[in-house]
């Protein structure tokens, strides 16, 4: 088969354009060689161009990323700041206030710098999960640790209504619960129970953590596993919700939310698929 000098010039010209970002389609509905290398090209072209959009979507993502821990990070540095400058010329009990809200701020900061690099270990997709069979009881109680001192203080307790075996990843289901319960006891009242369920269906085994709350509107539950977005929350800077659906998720599974209301608090539910 015989190529023409000029259908070669017109493919090359048309594979420029494309290379200068135009809009452009180099496939004829002719049979033949130089139709089929026409149609695999006009493919590369597109995955090129899909590639090529994607990497600026991830781009403008760090960017809005980076953006919000800049934000998160500035506004406790500054009031430490501020308190440390303050500290030398205060009173003796003022020096114990503003060094008690120095430690709570440094606190809450590493917990977000390590909830940040937990996300952006999972958002690379780097994490191995190694699955095992453990009891709700088992994973509820180990997540329950690190949350003994708040569940104190607003005499609090957390009530396990069913046992289950569970296939999951213990350290990192153990980390998405604590969170999950965390949420649970400041949206719960003061000496009040939360409840932890467990089930299982022919398409998921599940554990739910209801609170003891006044319920969450529907209009809030679409933005609740977003990054930053109720950083404005006293009690912590939007992070742990998102964390948590990022864990489940990278198990194969999924968290549903039931707003409650009316007197019922919400409910969280973990579905690990089968």
């Amino acid at each position: 088969m015989l190529i023409r000098k000029d259908e070669i010039t017109e493919l090359s010209n048309g594979i420029r354009k494309a290379i200068d970002g135009q809009e452009i389609d180099i496939r004829d509905n002719k049979e033949g060689a130089l139709s089929i290398l026409k149609n695999d090209i006009h493919t590369l072209i597109n995955i090129e161009k899909e590639q090529r959009s994607k990497a600026q979507e991830e781009r403008e993502h760090l960017s809005e990323y980076l953006t919000d821990i800049s934000h998160q990070l500035k506004t406790p540095i500054t009031s430490m700041i501020l308190m440390a400058n303050l500290l030398e010329d205060a009173p003796e009990d003022k020096q114990r206030e503003f060094i008690f809200s120095i430690k709570k701020e440094l606190s809450h900061m590493e917990w977000l710098i390590s909830a940040l690099l937990k996300m952006a270990k999972l958002d690379s997709g780097t994490v191995n999960f190694i699955t095992s069979d453990i009891s709700t009881s088992e994973l509820v109680n180990a997540a329950l640790k690190p949350l003994s001192i708040l569940l104190d203080i607003k005499n609090q307790k957390v009530e396990i209504r069913n046992e289950r075996l569970l296939q999951c990843d213990r350290r990192w289901t153990e980390e998405a619960l604590t969170n999950l319960l965390k949420n649970a006891s400041e949206c719960s009242k003061e000496n009040s129970v939360i409840y932890v369920d467990s089930g299982e269906n022919p398409i998921y085994k599940w554990i739910s953590i209801t609170d003891a709350g006044e319920g969450i509107s529907k209009e809030r539950v679409s933005s609740l596993f977003r990054r930053f977005e109720n950083s404005q929350n006293e009690n912590g800077y939007g992070v742990g919700l998102p964390l948590a659906l990022s864990i489940i998720r990278g198990q194969n599974g999924d968290i549903e939310v039931s707003p409650g209301g009316n007197g019922t608090g919400a409910t969280f539910t973990i579905k690990f698929y089968k």
